[in-house]
């Protein structure tokens, strides 16, 4: 049996860490370039839908755990946050910390209910739940109903960078996006990581080594649903807008055709998904609902083809770890 301390496995572990620090590189270098070349309203939409999807990530590529209902937590996140900015007068940071951790709360319930049960079961119980928040929202008079919550001020960052500007925004947007991608890399990274993959692979065998895997599975769902609202509320500031669409089912479709197409289980694939599916919805909206048919070609391209997604499909070509 071959030691931790063997070469062979040093190395391999020494070149995936340097193949993940390359293309993270790579991905702000690109990111930091971009909104000279693209428009930055559609950068931040996609960063906020990479930040969704890297949370869906979490509970789907390393739990094993297929939720139907994460547009619940992205989706109240940014209805709690733009009616804090706008009605309490909230500033920027603490009205997307309130949304954030609004979302962590109905994380922590939804969780405690769906975990119990496995497979199509888990998933049917997080569709439900949202779609009960969903008709929530319809109602609760302080959504707007179907108009949403409108004209969400931006405000002042710590009271110093004034939001309303396109870049101050852009580059906020692209921090804290950021610092979230570090926080779920360093989590599955981490011996609570290698948990929830072992979860993931054979759950009675982790049970028998002794790891009380609801356990791990409940704080694993409250820290997708956390990071898939931190990603709401910063999309509440960046279009100045919550609306049904965010706490619809589809939107919750939506994230897992991103997951997928970039590539399940993988670190960088959420953010290629996303970024490839936000861009389809934003360059091809001139032909209207044909989008979606495009976009189902794609997802089923991507099964009968790319099994492990783009992403995925790279790396096994190239024999390293993204």
């Amino acid at each position: 049996m071959a030691s931790l301390a063997d070469p062979a496995i040093l190395s391999t572990r020494g070149d995936g860490t340097r193949s993940l620090s390359v293309a993270f590189a790579a991905m702000v270098a690109f990111f930091a370039v971009a909104p000279f070349f693209l428009y930055p309203i559609f950068l931040m939409q996609a960063l906020c839908f990479a930040l969704f999807a890297c949370a869906f990530n979490l509970l789907t590529g390393y739990v094993g755990l297929l939720s139907f209902g994460h547009a619940l937590f992205f989706g109240w996140a940014s209805y709690l946050c733009a009616h804090a900015a706008k009605s309490w007068g909230f500033p920027p940071e603490a009205a997307i910390l309130f949304g954030t951790f609004s979302a962590a709360v109905l994380g922590l319930v939804a969780g405690f209910l769906a975990i119990r049960r496995h497979g199509i079961y888990f998933a049917m119980i997080t569709l439900a739940l949202a779609q009960m928040m969903y008709f929530v929202a319809v109602r609760a008079p302080f959504t707007g109903g179907e108009d949403g919550i409108q004209d969400v001020p931006r405000g002042r960052l710590f009271g110093l960078f004034d939001l309303s500007h396109e870049m101050t925004m852009y580059v906020f947007v692209l921090v804290t996006v950021l610092a979230g991608f570090l926080l779920i890399y360093r989590i599955i990274n981490s011996p609570f990581g290698e948990v929830l993959k072992a979860i993931r692979e054979n759950e009675p065998r982790a049970i028998s080594l002794g790891y009380k895997t609801e356990r791990y599975k409940l704080l694993a769902f409250v820290l997708s649903a956390t990071v898939a609202g931190l990603a709401g509320a910063l999309k509440a500031l960046v279009f100045q807008l919550a609306s049904l669409t965010d706490v619809y089912w589809t939107m919750s479709g939506e994230v897992v055709l991103m997951a997928l197409v970039g590539g399940l289980g993988t670190v960088f694939g959420p953010v290629v998904g996303a970024f490839l599916i936000v861009a389809m919805e934003t360059y091809l909206a001139q032909i209207g609902q044909w989008v979606l048919v495009i976009q189902g070609a794609i997802f089923v391209f991507c099964v009968l083809a790319f099994r492990r997604g783009i992403v995925g499909e790279l790396a096994a070509f190239l024999r390293v770890k993204l």
